[in-house]
């Protein structure tokens, strides 16, 4: 009961994205609860980063399980995930039922060139860490302009960045060679409940047997719920088109939300339509003020498609959001269970740290490319809301949006001020200025 409390109170409070929410873990299970030693943490972070997905929601799911076996992770793991679920569905319902109202909107007119901000500082951030050789320079300039210029899918580039790494690594592997990723700490805390010398509890014990349970377990939910949307819509069917889309969304997010953002677009935008430009930045700006995992966006994707598209009539509007939001949050996130409850074993079993491979270096620094392009799309619409593809910088140009992004781009990087701050302060003078003018 001790572990669920803390979990669903984690789910609550995890504010920060990765960084911040990974800070939390270490403070209360590292340093004051002591259930886990700092090395044995430092060694599910490092498997939990170089996995496709949410590290910080992977490495709860981690510690859940080394705890308290596959109940334990599957505790952990949701319970990270489902206040955020909940709190999104509601704003996102709040968003589009009274998006246009004065108050919403003025505070809106303030959030969005902050996210624009709160981008670009993820791909200084990124940036700053991963590209450190001009060949790694060179990566990030041709994942950027792969898909700004040539409009090349999310996954192909994350594959042929791969492949580069994976051949970088082979032919100069000091260009590819990467140094750790959130650091490590020599600090002791005192003895813990699971310590570095504490034995494998039995169920952390790698076994085949083990491994196929749990991945016939994961393909048939995936298989029963994937089936179960075919037969009552159709491959063509709204729901079973989210199913699938997020469900390759969630073996492509290497380099976090950020990177995948831009696959999220190219897809729930351009391709299925199932929201504007314009409401993907307004969904990252709510997903920015909410707990839990940025890619908790793909359910404000999820909701706004199976409200745009009225999948169960006019009159179910709030009943085909929620539907929408809570497919893709299952599609994206179970992937993420399984590869904690199939490798996890193997992990302990080793024992050793695990870092970057040459190709996830590659991947790496495509990201930062990719993330940067991500930054541009949101300046345009930010700074140009009327522009179109055919004419981008047509109508006026958002100058009070100009001074709000570069103020809050300071704040971050300069002063060092934390998101919610930096959003909040934005919001009220986005709502003081709308009402004026």
């Amino acid at each position: 009961m001790t572990a669920f409390l803390y979990w669903l109170k984690l789910g609550f409070i995890s504010f920060g994205g990765p960084a911040g929410q990974i800070s939390m873990m270490h403070t209360e299970l590292v340093e004051r609860r002591r259930w886990i030693s700092e090395h044995r943490f430092l060694h599910a972070l490092n498997y939990t980063m170089v996995l496709p997905g949410p590290e910080a929601q992977q490495l709860a799911t981690y510690i859940g399980w080394l705890m308290h076996g596959t109940l334990g992770g599957i505790m952990a793991g949701t319970l990270f995930v489902l206040p955020s679920l909940a709190i999104l569905m509601g704003l996102t319902w709040v968003y589009l039922v009274y998006g246009d109202t004065p108050l919403v909107a003025g505070i809106l007119y303030g959030i969005k060139p902050a996210v624009t901000a709160i981008v670009v500082f993820a791909a200084y951030r990124i940036g700053s860490r991963a590209l450190r050789n001009g060949a790694l320079w060179a990566l990030a300039a041709a994942a950027f302009i792969a898909i700004f210029a040539l409009n090349v899918p999310f996954p192909y580039i994350v594959l042929s960045a791969a492949i580069i790494g994976y051949i970088g690594g082979r032919v100069a592997p000091d260009r590819f060679r990467t140094g750790g990723g959130h650091g490590a700490s020599a600090g002791s805390y005192g003895p813990a409940l699971i310590d570095d010398s504490s034995p494998v509890p039995h169920w952390a014990r790698f076994s085949w047997k083990s491994t196929a349970v749990h991945f016939m377990a994961g393909l048939a939910i995936w298989i029963l719920a994937e089936g179960a949307l075919y037969l009552a819509y159709g491959w063509q069917g709204p729901l079973t088109q989210m199913g699938w889309f997020f469900t390759k969304a969630a073996l492509v997010t290497f380099g976090g939300a950020y990177a995948v953002l831009p696959y999220v677009y190219q897809g729930g935008v351009e391709h299925h339509q199932w929201l504007t430009g314009t409401q993907m930045i307004d969904g990252l700006a709510l997903g920015e003020t909410t707990p839990g995992p940025l890619i908790m966006v793909v359910a404000f994707v999820g909701f706004v498609g199976g409200w745009t598209l009225e999948i169960f009539g006019p009159d179910s509007l709030l009943l085909a959001g929620a539907a929408g939001a809570s497919v893709a949050t299952l599609f994206t996130f179970l992937p993420s269970f399984l590869f904690i409850l199939i490798g996890a074993p193997a992990v302990e079993a080793t024992r050793h740290d695990i870092k970057f491979t040459a190709p996830l270096t590659g991947i790496t620094a495509a990201v930062v490319g990719v993330v940067i392009n991500l930054a541009v799309f949101f300046a345009w619409h930010v700074l140009w809301p009327e522009g179109t593809q055919a004419a981008p910088f047509s109508g006026r140009f958002e100058w009070f949006s100009l001074l709000i992004t570069i103020g809050a781009f300071f704040a971050l990087w300069r002063y060092k001020v934390g998101i919610i701050p930096v959003l909040g302060i934005c919001s009220a003078v986005g709502l003081v200025y709308s009402l004026l003018v």
